[in-house]
């Protein structure tokens, strides 16, 4: 969206990373390629298919390459992110259909790997949550590689060619750009790129995930900022507002650059607090667990100086790939994080997949459900996953729990079980959990046999029949991501409701009161661990309801300790009492602001 402004134009899109970068505008222009589709005679197969795999191994080196300069000092999502590209590369799904298209219908290698293309990204547009549903976008891009081999150009780093004068510093602005571009331009960002504008991407890209990352003010899918902005003008990207500010005016310049120098003093003030313990201003101890997603990340909520793992998605260690990983694949995946984290608390989600997040369709077959896309369900969301999807498929299940059980051996692990509703459901889960103990004590093989079981809080139903869960369980976890889709019969990823979903709707507050409530009175450790327990000013709200475990996104988990060290717990139970007696939630949303403006004045 564009505004004209008296002074200059605004574009909005979606801010991350948040604070301000001001530079000057560099534009990075698309190395689109004109896809030739041509017919082949019979005696030109060979050649063809030749093309393709020579295209394609020169990619997979350029990956490799890339992957073995990485240092230590990028973030830890960029070796996830090639060895993504580099499993993208190799699905047969691209590496093999394509040769089939070109035998059978008679066509170029160009045009048979661009129609095969399109029919796996039909695949992911049709996954309902986000962030599967932009990997289209990392299929895209590897393949813009390799066709940019078979054209005989090069498919490597992306050029940008504009130096920053002396004292300048430069903002990006592209279509979008690929993890691999990113990595490429890593050291323009300790030297002059200030910021990222890209027209396409939103917060779960990969360029908005590396943006973080790199600690670098990013907008993402401002649509149509190529064309509204000159190369060299003065630009102003504020992360915070969701907007790029074209040739500010002086006094709004000496605003932004006034907000620069506030932000940079914060950051230094803010990683003093990295070693602090995090307690309220009247001694209560709050825990500041990370959220993360690879073994990697661990390396971040380590530097972040979080108290512990609070939850590791297990599921992406079985995404896009051919075949499930082995039990011993997935013990030295746990246990590098135990081993990370020196002693610290890490809990592991079981495998949250199943319609929305779907495995590929050879991992599908080893499981015995067959190729091809999954059978349609009429509610995805409401259908065949988390718990439900591993009860379904036994050996699957018992194979992560056994080797989650083998990592409690090296560290302190607990077991988090998602999407729980029924108490069954956590009897059978206990069960298997007994089953692999002794499947390892047969195998003579160590583990904790004190390791605790948990289970996720997202579905209303778990909220109100709590007594028989917490018979069973040892801790809680509050998955607020969840908790408020199902209980608004909101889809958040359906653009037609999106603005429906309400994280401050008052039934959704009384349901993680009384979650938080009766785990305080029943001693049974409770988190939070949904994006909500990463939100500045959600803090006092929660601290307010009895909330003592926090777990965020690593990035988050300085400034919420900050926010944790200036409250006290009884203004904090006094701003919750008030926020639950109230029922309209642009009063609610009112209240939050003005306990966030008495904090930032304080």
């Amino acid at each position: 969206m564009e505004k004209d402004m008296a002074t200059g134009k605004e574009i909005a899109g979606t801010g991350v990373g948040g604070g301000i970068a001001i530079g000057r505008a560099h534009l990075l222009a698309p190395h689109e390629l004109e896809i030739q589709q041509v017919a082949i005679e019979r005696k030109d197969v060979l050649r063809e298919v030749a093309r393709l795999n020579n295209a394609f191994s020169l990619v997979r080196a350029e990956l490799d390459e890339l992957r073995d300069r990485l240092g230590g000092q990028e973030p830890s999502e960029a070796r996830a992110f090639l060895d993504l590209h580099r499993a993208i590369l190799d699905d047969r799904l691209l590496a093999d259909v394509p040769r089939e298209l070109v035998r059978e219908r008679l066509i170029n290698a160009e045009w048979a790997l661009t129609i095969q293309l399109e029919v796996v990204c039909r695949q992911f547009e049709t996954i309902d949550d986000p962030y599967f549903r932009e990997r289209a976008q990392d299929v895209r891009q590897v393949v813009d590689r390799v066709l940019h081999r078979l054209a005989g150009a090069g498919g490597g780093p992306v050029a940008l060619p504009r130096t920053a004068a002396e004292g300048e510093r430069l903002v990006l602005i592209t279509t979008d750009l690929a993890p691999t571009d990113m990595l490429h331009l890593k050291e323009r960002v300790k030297v002059d790129l200030a910021g990222l504008v890209t027209e396409l991407g939103g917060p779960t890209s990969h360029a908005a995930i590396l943006a973080r990352g790199l600690g670098l003010p990013a907008l993402l899918g401002a649509a149509g900022a190529r064309g509204a902005v000159a190369e060299g003008d003065l630009v102003v990207l504020d992360a915070d507002a969701g907007h790029l500010v074209v040739n500010p005016d002086p006094s709004q310049l000496a605003e932004y650059r006034r907000r620069l120098r506030e932000q940079g003093e914060a950051r230094i003030a803010l990683k003093k607090l990295k070693g602090k313990i995090a307690r309220t201003a009247d001694g209560i101890a709050v825990d500041l667990y990370a959220n993360i997603d690879l073994p990697d990340d661990a390396r971040d909520a380590l530097e972040a100086g979080a108290d512990g793992i609070g939850l590791f998605r297990s599921e992406f260690l079985f995404m896009n790939r051919d075949e499930l990983p082995s039990e011993d694949e997935q013990f030295e995946a746990y246990a590098k994080v135990a081993r990370a984290m020196k002693g610290k608390p890490v809990t592991i989600r079981t495998l949250d997949i199943g319609a929305d997040k779907v495995l590929n369709e050879f991992a599908r077959d080893s499981l015995g459900m067959g190729r091809g896309k999954p059978t349609p369900e009429s509610n995805p969301a409401l259908g065949l996953r988390a718990i439900r999807y591993c009860l379904a498929y036994p050996e699957l299940f018992l194979t992560q729990l056994r080797a989650i059980l083998r990592a409690s051996s090296v560290g302190s692990v607990r077991i988090l079980v998602p999407m729980l509703a029924h108490v069954h459901e956590v009897e059978q889960t206990l069960a298997f959990v007994a089953r692999a103990r002794e499947q390892l004590t047969e195998r003579k093989q160590k583990f904790d046999g004190r390791i605790m079981v948990g289970g996720m809080i997202e579905v209303p139903a778990a909220a109100i029949a709590l007594p028989a869960f917490a018979e069973r369980l040892k801790f809680l976890s509050l998955g607020t991501n969840d908790l408020i889709q199902y209980t608004l019969a909101i889809d958040r990823a359906d653009a037609t409701v999106a603005h429906l979903y309400d994280r401050l709707h008052p039934a959704v507050l009384e349901l993680i009161e009384r979650t938080l409530k009766f785990g305080a009175k029943a001693k049974l450790p409770t988190a939070v661990c949904g994006e909500m327990a990463g939100e500045i000013e959600l803090t006092e709200l929660f601290l307010g309801m009895g909330l003592t475990q926090f777990s965020m996104n690593p990035a988050r988990i300085a400034q919420v300790k900050q926010r944790v060290l200036g409250i006290s717990r009884k203004s904090a139970a006094a701003l919750a009492a008030r926020v639950l007696r109230e029922t309209d939630p642009l009063k609610i949303r009112e209240m939050l602001d003005r306990a966030q403006r008495r904090a930032a004045v304080a």
